[in-house]
């Protein structure tokens, strides 16, 4: 079977709407900025480093951390950036919460968030950008064109009766495979994919095993949400006499 290309996987008729664009833009400006404030925070740590000063991550920017920052003596030009990297990055989240509300406030009357919330590792944010950039899901016939659509399927180069299998081919909205990969980071510990997770990252060892999960992992979950989405219905595993929450 040749691969499908990413323009049989969305019909050319379709175009978004403004609102759905408006959406689109507010997710992804959000993204934007959260990136940011992560090289901000990066180069803080790098200057940490550089003088011989170890601390975590996670509490770099807590009052604890704070204070450390503060006190350390730090040459110049040095003082003068971290000292204006704090500065941006209190910015940043300052817009990062309010955007965040904004979406909140937005998404409590869009028809698919509801059901995306009962999905293991789908939140307010992530649902908001994975419902942003599917558009509307009736223009995708069946999971395999939705999960094709994500970009998350693997390159195949066919030969003859040999099919050889690559990387991811990146097709589609670089969001929606954002969102869906890091829904996984939650969902790997939800008892419906754990004892397939855990395997599959055994199997492909230290290096790759948690990327190629997590990828799988995403890859069904895409699935889920077609059937949610276009069924109307709440996540459940084939089966389930009751809806699993997220």
């Amino acid at each position: 079977m040749a691969e499908l290309s990413f323009r049989d996987l969305v019909p050319a008729i379709w175009l978004p709407t403004p609102e759905l664009r408006r959406e689109r833009e507010r997710s992804r400006y959000r993204l934007h900025l959260v990136k940011h404030r992560s090289i901000l925070k990066n180069r803080i740590h790098s200057s940490l480093i550089a003088f011989g000063y170890q601390r975590s991550m996670s509490d770099l920017l807590g009052v604890s951390g704070r204070k450390l920052l503060a006190e350390l003596d730090f040459p110049e030009p040095w003082r003068s950036h971290v000292d204006a990297s704090l500065e941006l990055i209190d910015d940043l989240e300052r817009r990062i919460t309010a955007i965040e509300e904004e979406l909140k406030h937005s998404g409590a009357e869009h028809r698919y968030i509801p059901l995306l919330l009962t999905a293991p590792g789908i939140g307010w944010i992530i649902g908001y950008t994975i419902a942003s950039e599917i558009g509307e899901i009736n223009r995708f016939s069946s999971p395999t064109k939705l999960t094709g659509y994500t970009g998350l399927c693997p390159r195949v180069a066919q030969s003859g009766d040999v099919d050889r299998r690559g990387p991811v081919s990146k097709h589609g909205p670089k969001y929606l495979r954002w969102g869906l990969i890091e829904a996984t980071t939650h969902a790997c510990s939800h008892p419906l994919y754990k004892d397939r997770y855990q395997p599959l990252k055994r199997r492909h060892g230290r290096q790759r095993g948690a990327k190629v999960a997590q990828i799988d992992l995403a890859r069904r979950l895409a699935e889920a949400i077609w059937y949610m989405l276009t069924r109307n219905q709440p996540f459940a595993p084939a089966g389930a006499p009751f809806p699993l929450a997220a």
